[in-house]
């Protein structure tokens, strides 16, 4: 599994790569403001390689081919796969727990 893990970590930070060059057409290199330190590329590495670590520790590929797809899709559309995960953690929050069984008061 671990080796899974760094080949999806991989995988992951050279498809956020890419998704950085083609998203803002050149690699923009970090700089820091007075108020706010921007990574440039670097972002896009690490969400991409977090994105990919998450889609193969929560989908278990079965084989090597189905692990670098995974790892390709969630690297390079590494923003949208790490806020559907929240989505989800969002949605479970927000709803009730399923009632398996109702009492009922002997005068209704």
């Amino acid at each position: 599994m671990l080796q899974a893990v760094l080949a999806a970590a991989c995988i992951g930070g050279i498809m956020g790569l890419l998704g950085h060059i083609k998203r803002k057409g050149r690699l923009e290199k970090p700089r820091m403001t007075k108020r706010f330190v921007y990574l440039g590329f670097w972002e896009d590495i690490f969400v991409g390689i977090a994105a990919s670590i998450l889609l193969v520790l929560s989908s278990e590929p079965q084989s090597s081919l189905q692990l670098v797809i995974l790892s390709i899709v969630a690297g390079y559309s590494g923003d949208a796969v790490l806020k559907s995960f929240d989505f989800v953690r969002q949605k479970e929050e927000t709803e009730p727990p399923p009632e398996h069984h109702k009492k009922h008061s002997p005068h209704s």
